[in-house]
C-alpha cells in the first residue's frame, strides 16, 4: 500500500474541513506554546547568528521573522522562526513519534499564511494538517528512525509541506507532491546533538524552509516520486529499519487527531529526562531532604535516557540541556529546570557541581520495552541517614495523560514571553492567541 495519497488526501481536506470548539482550542495550546519557545529564543544564538547571516538576502514579503524583527519573505520567516523555537528547549513532543511538531510545523505555516493574508482559523486547520501527516510519518518509521535520526529535522519537513500546502489552496495531487519532494530534502543527524555546536535548533529552521520549499513548487506543478515513503530505496527504508509500519500508522489517521494529544513542555531541557525530573521532585516534596542529604541518586530509564542524557561532565549550555546529572541535580538544589537552569552562573555553579557525581543513569528493561508510547523512569535515592527511596515515573507531567492546563500553559507563556516583550505586551498577545480571530503579526521585543 502507498500511504502518500492517503496523507495527502487527508491534508486536503484540511482546506474546508469544520474546526470544532474542542479542535480550536487544541491548535491553539499548540500555537501558544510554540510562540512561547520561539520568543523566548529569538534573541539566542544560532536563530541571531543565521539572520545576520542571511541579512543580505532577507528580501520582501509579509511573513514576520521575529528574529529579524521585521517582514519578510515565506521562506526566510520559516527558516528563522523555525530555529529560534528549538532554542531554549521548551518545544511540544509528540510522544509515539519521538518527535517535535510544532518548530518546524508552525514556523513554515504561520509565515504562509501571513504571506497569503489569512485568518486565525486558517492557519489553525493547516496546523493539524501538518501535525497529523507528520507525525503519523513518524510513527511509522519509529522507533528506529531514532537510533541515528533527529526526527524533527527528518520529519518535521513533511509537516511543514503539507501544513504549506494547505495555505496555498493546493489539491491532493499537489499535496502529494510537496510531501514527496519534502522527503529528498529531510535531514537531521542525531551525532548534532550528542555532542557540543549549534546545529540541532537549525534542524527545525531547515525543515520549515524546506517543507515551505516543496509545497510551493508543487503549487506550480513541480511533481516528486509518489512512492518515496515506501519504496525499496525511499523514505523509510533509508531512515528505518524497515520500509515503514504504514498499516498501522495510516489505521490511526486522526484517531485522535494528533494535535489533540501533545505533550506540552514543564522543563527547559530535553523531554528524556523529564521522568525523572518528575520523580526527584515528588520525593523531595514528600520527604523533604535537601541536596545535601543526598548521598547518591540512580536513574533507570529507556534508550534515549542513557545514549543521549547520561552527561556526567556536562559544561556547555548545550551539553547541560541534555544532562541528566546536570539537570537533576539543579533540580535538587532550585526545585525547577527552567530558562534560569542554564545562565552561565549556573553552569558553573560548584554547588551543582558537587552534586553531579553522585547522579548515575543505566538502561532499565521495563521502561526502554515502553517507549515511545510510555516515557518513564525508576529513580532511587540514598539518602546520608540510611535510608533509600524509589519512585517509578510512569509518565511526565505534560503528556497528555497528565497535560498541563490551560492555567499552566498561559504561566508558562507569561514567564518565557514576558521579560523578552514586556508583561503588558505579553499578556496582550497571549489573550489573542487564545480568542483572536486574527493572526499574530509582529510581536516588538526589548532591547
Amino acid at each position: 500500500m502507498n500511504p502518500l495519497p492517503i496523507l495527502a488526501e487527508h491534508a486536503a481536506s484540511w482546506r474546508t474541513a469544520p474546526l470544532p470548539p474542542d479542535l480550536d482550542r487544541h491548535a491553539r495550546r499548540a500555537l501558544i506554546d510554540w510562540f512561547s519557545a520561539l520568543i523566548a529564543g529569538a534573541r539566542r544564538p544560532p536563530a541571531t547568528l543565521m539572520a545576520r547571516a542571511l541579512a543580505g538576502e532577507r528580501g520582501a514579503g509579509q511573513a514576520v521573522s521575529y528574529v529579524d524583527q521585521a517582514r519578510t519573505g515565506l521562506r526566510h520567516a520559516a527558516l528563522l522562526n523555525g530555529t529560534a523555537s528549538h532554542i531554549v528547549e521548551f518545544d511540544d513532543i509528540w510522544r509515539w513519534g519521538v518527535y517535535h511538531p510544532g518548530c518546524p510545523t508552525i514556523g513554515a505555516a504561520l509565515a504562509a499564511a501571513q504571506s497569503r493574508g489569512t485568518d486565525m482559523a486558517a492557519l489553525l486547520r493547516a496546523m493539524t494538517a501538518g501535525y497529523e501527516v507528520s507525525c503519523r510519518i513518524a510513527q511509522a518509521v519509529q522507533p528506529s528512525h531514532y537510533d541515528y535520526w533527529h526526527t524533527t529535522g527528518t520529519i518535521g519537513t513533511f509537516g511543514a509541506a503539507a501544513a504549506v500546502a494547505v495555505l496555498l489552496d493546493c489539491d491532493a495531487d499537489q499535496t502529494a507532491h510537496a510531501i514527496a519532494t519534502a522527503a529528498t530534502m529531510a535531514g537531521g543527524l542525531q551525532q548534532a546533538f550528542r555532542g557540543d555546536g549549534m546545529s540541532k535548533p537549525l534542524h527545525p529552521g531547515h525543515a520549515a524552509e524546506a517543507g515551505a520549499l516543496a509545497a510551493m513548487a508543487a503549487r506550480q506543478g513541480m511533481t516528486g516520486a509518489l512512492d518515496v515513503l515506501h519504496g525499496e530505496a525511499g523514505f523509510a527504508a533509508a531512515t528505518s529499519e524497515d520500509t515503514g509500519k504504514w498499516d498501522k500508522a495510516l489505521s490511526l489517521l486522526g484517531k485522535p487527531l494528533a494535535i489533540t494529544e501533545m505533550t506540552i513542555k514543564n522543563h527547559g531541557c530535553c523531554g528524556h529526562i523529564f521522568a525523572a525530573l518528575d520523580a526527584v521532585r515528588e520525593m523531595q516534596r514528600d520527604h523533604g531532604f535537601t541536596a545535601d542529604d543526598v548521598a547518591g541518586v540512580h536513574v533507570g530509564g529507556y534508550a534515549a535516557t542513557k545514549d543521549v542524557c547520561d552527561r556526567p561532565e556536562a559544561r556547555t549550555e548545550q551539553e547541560c540541556r541534555f544532562s541528566t546529572q546536570f539537570t537533576l541535580a539543579t533540580m535538587l538544589l532550585h526545585g525547577a529546570v527552567r530558562l534560569n537552569a542554564f545562565e552561565e552562573s549556573r553552569l558553573t555553579d560548584p554547588a551543582i557541581r558537587a552534586v553531579m557525581p553522585r547522579i548515575t543513569v543505566s538502561l532499565d528493561a521495563e521502561c526502554a520495552a515502553a517507549f515511545p508510547a510510555q516515557r518513564s523512569a525508576k529513580v532511587t535515592i540514598r539518602l546520608r541517614d540510611g535510608r533509600e527511596l524509589f519512585q517509578f515515573q510512569p509518565t511526565r507531567k505534560g503528556d497528555p495523560d497528565a497535560p498541563l492546563t490551560d492555567q499552566d500553559l498561559s504561566e508558562k507563556f507569561l514567564e518565557l514571553v514576558g521579560p523578552e516583550t514586556g508583561d503588558a505586551e505579553a499578556a496582550a498577545l497571549l489573550k489573542a492567541l487564545w480568542e483572536g480571530p486574527e493572526l499574530p503579526g509582529l510581536v516588538p521585543l526589548k532591547g
